[in-house]
């Protein structure tokens, strides 16, 4: 069995690789110069590089390699899109025909277009399925009354700012939201949160947007995220259960611990 992947940045396409293997797929990569961890090349079959926006050499290699299913696995810094990027006709002329530019809508067509070339997108978990974000509180410390009520604030406020395609990650502290994921990712919206908090005590919530593709870009969160967390003061941590990824959730759980942060999956069924 042979398998592509689009391998972003981040630890999750080489989980995604060494289960795939187990499994007995054959996996065949592709990697974004200045994304793509090097170390990926020691576990799959074969890595080809490339740039983002080189659709044209990315289609000629799965069709190649017969490769007819594949994941998009990884994050993309999105400041990258902006100085490391070499589009190719086929990237333009997607461009050109879909007009538009929100992360998902994007995501959406891209997938679209491979299917139009015998290359069907799967999701990302389907071999992972362990790593989706379950409900209920994983730690130790539960959220307080007034952590609760920023908690319910914010997954509304942060619903809302997904609809408008701007991030997937919002800061808030006594009802005041103090920072909005944009282009700069979740850790630096965290930093610039606790830098507005005077790192007295924040609630990160990050949730997926409403239009989100379930076979990609899910929100993720990991033992990074609870660093962040801690260097910014930020004691409560709420994602969307089933609908978000957890890497490495044993660890997360005990540094949540040893720091005194809460971690909850809940689902808009719980927000009241």
């Amino acid at each position: 069995m042979k398998i592509g992947l689009i391998a972003g940045g981040g630890q999750f396409p080489v989980l995604f690789s060494k289960r795939a293997i187990e499994k007995g797929y054959k996996v065949f990569a592709i990697g974004f110069n200045s994304e793509t961890d090097q170390i990926l090349c020691d576990h799959v079959e074969k890595l080809k590089w490339i740039y983002l926006g080189q659709v044209s050499k990315l289609i000629k290699y799965f069709k190649k390699h017969h490769i007819s299913q594949a994941v998009m696995l990884g994050s993309i810094q999105k400041t990258n899109i902006f100085k490391d990027i070499r589009p190719d006709f086929k990237a333009l002329t997607f461009i050109a025909k879909t007009g538009i530019t929100h992360d998902d809508s994007v995501l959406t067509s891209f997938a679209d277009l491979l299917l139009k070339e015998g290359i069907k997108i799967l999701p990302s978990t389907f071999l992972l399925p362990e790593l989706i974000s379950p409900k209920g509180c994983w730690t130790k410390r539960k959220p307080d009354k007034a952590e609760k009520k920023d908690i319910f604030q914010g997954w509304k406020i942060a619903r809302e700012i997904g609809k408008l395609d701007i991030g997937q990650c919002i800061i808030i502290s006594n009802g005041t939201v103090l920072a909005v994921e944009a282009i700069d990712g979740t850790d630096e919206t965290i930093k610039r949160g606790g830098l507005l908090s005077h790192n007295s005590g924040a609630v990160v919530v990050k949730l997926s947007k409403p239009s989100q593709d379930l076979r990609f870009d899910l929100p993720s969160s990991g033992c990074r995220t609870i660093e962040s967390m801690h260097k910014a003061g930020a004691t409560v941590l709420a994602l969307e259960a089933e609908k978000s990824l957890s890497f490495d959730r044993e660890k997360m759980i005990t540094l949540a611990d040893k720091y005194n942060i809460s971690i909850l999956g809940y689902t808009d069924d719980d927000i009241t």
